[in-house]
């Protein structure tokens, strides 16, 4: 396989390296380098807002490796932040292949090819790459979009913001069904994140507050697709729609957990935490001007 750059891929997935995955020579044992490259698979399908299992449930059927070749050029060592480099080289009638590099900044590392055959997942027999698939793949390697966003009300919208919140409040957080849902959802603005798969993905909304203020809450994304900026392009659609409504505050209950992201986006701490559903949660706002 040739040398490679960064600018032949448009994903990156960041890891650096632990002890326990060098060798005697101190070097990266040469097997390491096959788990980075599936971890790095795992975020590909996240960076096309995919949940894995189900958006293959949805497909009718399922990814099987039938080929990997890794080929080395120079070794990573312990401590060293790399980047591993995906993209889809090539969809045929049942197989994909995707190429993948290593890079220690701009030095390229180690290549890898894996070849995937889309098959059913009870008889493993091949079958043909479904369409859609082929489209998001294609999309995503030409730099389009992966989501569509939808702001509205609860009449449009409200069934799968539910399916959303109920996933991420009630089942995971453990939060009781009659606080996680209340009658301000037949009135506020909300906004839901689809995938290509038309799979609802990540969702929020907002009610007034007081003259000029509103808030933003129950901002959920799906699990397995967290980290993947979905609840910014979420909150950022929100804010957008109040912005154009006359809106020149927006403000928010964020989780304790939360605060960090909100901090990257310009929000600000107000006042001291409290505690909501049984949660710390800490008040924090920021300007639409």
């Amino acid at each position: 396989m040739p040398q490679m750059k960064r600018a032949d891929f448009r994903f990156f997935h960041r890891l650096r390296v632990r002890w326990a995955e060098v060798d005697m020579q101190k070097i990266v044992f040469n097997a390491h380098y096959l788990m980075y490259f599936d971890t790095a698979i795992a975020d590909y399908w996240r960076a096309l807002a995919l949940p894995y299992e189900a958006s293959m449930h949805q497909l009718d059927g399922d990814l099987y490796v039938v080929k990997a070749t890794v080929e080395f050029h120079a070794s990573a060592r312990v401590d060293d932040q790399i980047e591993v480099a995906m993209k889809c080289s090539r969809i045929g009638t049942s197989s994909m292949t995707f190429t993948g590099a290593i890079f220690r900044g701009e030095e390229h590392l180690i290549s890898c090819e894996l070849v995937y055959v889309f098959a059913d997942p009870v008889t493993q027999t091949s079958r043909p790459v479904p369409p859609a698939l082929r489209d998001i793949v294609l999309g995503y390697e030409a730099g389009e979009a992966m989501v569509t966003m939808k702001v509205g009300g609860w009449s449009e919208l409200g069934d799968d913001a539910r399916r959303i919140r109920t996933a991420v409040f009630v089942e995971e957080q453990r939060i009781p069904k009659d606080l996680e849902s209340d009658a301000a959802d037949l009135t506020a603005v909300h906004a839901v994140a689809y995938n290509r798969l038309g799979q609802p993905v990540a969702t929020g909304r907002f009610v007034p507050h007081e003259p000029g203020v509103v808030k933003v809450g129950r901002l959920a994304v799906h699990r397995v697709l967290r980290g993947g900026h979905l609840g910014r392009q979420v909150l950022m659609a929100l804010m957008d729609a109040a912005r154009d409504g006359g809106e020149r505050e927006v403000m928010l209950h964020a989780q304790r957990s939360a605060v960090g992201f909100y901090e990257r986006l310009g929000y600000q701490a107000r006042g001291a935490s409290f505690e909501e559903a049984g949660i710390e949660h800490q008040e924090m706002f920021k300007p639409l001007g």
